[in-house]
């Protein structure tokens, strides 16, 4: 262990108990998104903290048109240098299956409760690990800026929408890590998204007389089954990127995952709808994607003289980061300070917000200190040694990076 990792560890050992007592604050905040709520009363929490650290926390105003309750950025910094680390986590989790699940608990060395693994575990580490950093003077020339945005889990076009569209991301940054969950691994790269909604527009007709209506399910059913043969085909195009060796390493594509429409079980539909999602690797062109999906959609109903419509509703690009890029590299030798076993780079099977960094040439990672496997779920949790180890990664990286 290098005299820098012992400092770190002598600095974060005896604030486990801090630690641990502001995730539990961070829990109690229901933050579910959607409908997304109660993020004022989080921020607030988030702001407090981080100023009795010496962080320098502000709420950035969040303009434009949202449905949003009471969101904002929160947005810290430690050290004074030009030289920029991003520090970019969420503080809005998916709905719980039970509002226990708002109380944190602590059994066998785990932390149970909704957002410990995504991702208000992720930000409590990144927090202590800045403010680790700055008291124990490893920042150097550079700082540390920290960004917490409220709506990562409907798509962040709010909240990391808003510090692209307000230049509040510096492009000559030296890196960017978000705390997701990524168990001991590091994602170097995510998936791109595209979501669509297909709408079918026909005429009601009562059972007794169906020949006289326009049966938008059955125009639904057509139009979806060339989909599905594209889904197929897309789960067959494999990506280079190194992935978990469970996951699939082909592009998904889910066709129906929401659907509705008609007005009674006796009358002939004249409405129906279905939705797509996608999320496709890095070297899929995704404006390509999009219009053969479209030409599929308007080339099937048009074989049966169906109206359709095709709404996108996210368009998310993918990004990717050389695992031996030079910040990545020193991310790795952090971590496997840390661990005592090399690092390991995979793409995460989803989308994460480090695109909208990607976007402008920054290199960026997702490490975190959660799990994907228990991620939104009942007994989502945290181990609490991971909670203080990723803390020590960085602290280490700001240092390795900006001293």
């Amino acid at each position: 262990m290098s005299v820098r990792s012992e400092l770190v560890n002598a600095w974060l050992e005896p604030r486990a108990g801090e630690m641990m007592d502001f995730l539990a604050r961070l829990v109690a905040e229901p933050t579910e998104n959607p409908p997304g709520v109660g993020l004022g009363r989080c921020a607030r929490v988030l702001v407090e903290e981080m100023r009795r650290l010496g962080l320098d926390p502000e709420l950035v105003e969040i303009t434009g048109a949202h449905t949003l309750e009471d969101p904002s950025i929160v947005r810290g910094s430690a050290g004074a240098g030009s030289k920029p680390l991003y520090f970019h986590g969420h503080y809005d989790v998916v709905p719980v299956q039970d509002r226990k699940q708002f109380t944190l608990r602590r059994e066998g060395g785990k932390l149970i409760g909704r957002g410990t693994a995504d991702m208000k575990g992720g930000i409590v580490s990144m927090v202590y690990g800045a403010a680790a950093a700055k008291d124990l003077g490893l920042i150097g020339d550079g700082r540390i800026v920290i960004h917490l945005v409220p709506d990562e889990e409907t798509g962040s076009v709010v909240g990391a929408g808003h510090l692209r569209d307000h230049n509040l991301i510096d492009p000559s940054a030296v890196a960017m890590v978000t705390g997701e969950p990524s168990g001991s691994n590091i994602w170097n790269a995510a998936r791109g998204a595209i979501s669509l909604k297909v709408s079918f527009e026909g005429r009601e007709a009562h059972v007794g007389q169906a020949a006289f209506g326009i049966n938008t399910f059955a125009h639904m059913v057509h139009v979806a089954r060339p989909l599905l043969a594209y889904a197929e085909e897309m789960a067959g195009r494999s990506t280079g990127y190194t992935m978990d060796p469970a996951d699939p390493t082909g592009s998904m594509v889910v066709v129906g995952g929401l659907s509705g429409g008609g007005s009674n079980f006796n009358v002939v539909p004249a409405d129906a709808w279905f939705t797509v999602d996608s999320r496709f690797n890095p070297e899929e062109d995704l404006d390509a994607e999009l219009e053969r999906m479209t030409t599929i959609i308007r080339e099937a109903a048009a074989e049966v003289g169906a109206k359709v419509t095709v709404e996108v509703t996210q368009f998310q690009p993918p990004a990717g980061t050389p695992g031996d890029h030079p910040a990545g590299a020193a991310l790795a030798r952090c971590v496997e300070e840390v661990r005592g076993e090399p690092a390991r780079f995979e793409m995460c099977g989803g989308i994460l917000e480090n695109r909208w960094y990607d976007q402008l040439g920054i290199p960026a990672f997702g490490f975190g200190a959660g799990r994907l496997d228990v991620s939104h779920g009942p007994n989502e949790h945290v181990d609490e040694q991971e909670l203080f180890k990723v803390a020590a990664v960085y602290a280490l990286y700001a240092g390795e990076v900006l001293g």
